[in-house]
């Protein structure tokens, strides 16, 4: 579950890490509003008007301007409120911005020159453990400093049984060249940022840019945070930061009515049981010159509500040009997936208006085979992978 920027340092300074310091507003007149109360707290003149949507590289599309005084303020925040943000990281047509972050200004003169950098803590999927990515050249352009100086980019890995150790704090910042108090301040920061992702039963935390500033405070500029969905039980008050505007509208529908549903952008939509055979079914879809519209799980009842259920929600994306339904028979009987597909059909009446292909497979495979067979409908029926596969590519 993904977290807008003010989420995200909210979680993160519960835990004891700096932050720059900001409000939210749904509105230019809640924008100044904001500003004058940061300004009172903080002592702040100049504003950083952020957009917030679940994506990367905003400062580049535009939704992140600086504003030098109120009425700048308000004619930025008007101007990024309810746009379509594009950036490298949104869909063609953009997201809408329905709110904006109204920041303070943490890039003063001082002592000292500010300087930029990038953290960010994940799992190592090779090697099981969590570690922290670290660079000296945070900012806007990581992506090309990974693609082109992977020499830049450093980790440091966290044995689970031990947690972060003391000395691999203080060789992050030794390795991102800190000395002083700053040095002090990026070991503060490393050591309570990792508390914060291992309590919060974080996937990602992405902090770009952590900043030094001119008088060597270490603060979060930004913050990118995915929870870990399956642990939201232990975090019943991170389940109400879910901002389903900024989610697909059918995936939000089918997580209501209990069904694994991922959108993908193919022409042959998918119902199968169990995400494997899901995975080996887009396969199978690709291989007959088709292209997945979405991943499906069913999962273990199929009857003909949770079918019909499924059949609506593949069918509100016009791309679908055929439904592959892939059923393996071992936890519920053939049959009775056989009878749903049935039932859901005609229920459904006119509103199905491609070819479906249904390959059953297991207990009662034959028994489900006669009753698509018999029952009139444009319903094709496959017990093999390829014959289903080929099937398809007809149906195209």
């Amino acid at each position: 579950m993904n977290l807008h920027e003010y989420q995200g340092k909210d979680l993160l300074a519960d835990f004891g890490v700096g932050i720059q310091r900001g409000i939210v507003a749904n509105n230019k007149s809640d924008a100044v509003d904001a500003a004058k109360k940061l300004k009172a707290d903080t002592g702040t003149s100049w504003y950083v008007v952020k957009a917030q949507i679940h994506a990367g590289g905003r400062g580049k599309g535009g939704g992140v301007r600086l504003a030098k005084n109120l009425n700048e303020l308000e004619t930025i925040a008007d101007q990024i409120i309810g746009m379509q943000l594009i950036t490298p990281q949104t869909p063609p047509e953009g997201k809408k911005v329905n709110k904006v972050l109204v920041a303070e200004d943490v890039y003063y003169p001082g002592d000292s020159k500010t300087k930029e950098y990038y953290v960010s803590v994940l799992l190592n999927r090779e090697t099981g453990r969590n570690m922290i990515m670290y660079s000296t050249e945070g900012g806007m352009d990581i992506e090309q400093v990974a693609e082109n100086t992977p020499e830049l980019i450093f980790t440091e890995e966290i044995h689970p049984a031990h947690g972060l150790q003391s000395f691999q704090a203080r060789k992050v910042a030794f390795n991102l060249g800190l000395s002083g108090i700053a040095f002090k301040g990026m070991v503060k920061f490393i050591t309570a940022l990792y508390e914060a992702y291992v309590g919060a039963d974080a996937s990602l935390f992405e902090i770009n840019p952590v900043l030094k500033t001119s008088d060597d405070k270490i603060l979060a500029v930004d913050a990118k945070v995915t929870l870990d969905e399956n642990a939201l039980f232990r975090h019943k008050s991170f389940a109400e930061l879910r901002d389903l505007s900024e989610e697909n509208p059918t995936e939000v529908e089918a997580r209501e009515v209990g069904l694994n549903y991922v959108a993908l952008d193919g022409n042959v939509g998918c119902m199968v049981n169990g995400a494997g055979l899901a995975m080996a079914t887009m396969d199978l879809i690709k291989q007959s010159g088709g292209s997945p519209a979405n991943f499906l799980d069913v999962g273990g009842t199929a009857d003909a509500t949770r079918v019909e259920s499924a059949f609506r929600l593949i069918l509100k994306d016009p791309n679908v040009e055929a439904i592959l339904v892939n059923i393996f028979g071992g936890i519920v009987r053939c049959d009775r997936v056989a009878q749903g597909v049935v039932d859901a059909y005609k229920n459904m009446g006119d509103a199905i208006k491609v070819p479906i292909i249904v390959r059953l497979q297991g207990t009662n495979a034959d028994i489900a085979k006669k009753l698509i067979d018999e029952s009139g409908l444009n319903v094709l029926s496959a017990t093999a992978f390829e014959e289903a596969a080929k099937k398809v590519k007809e149906a195209l």
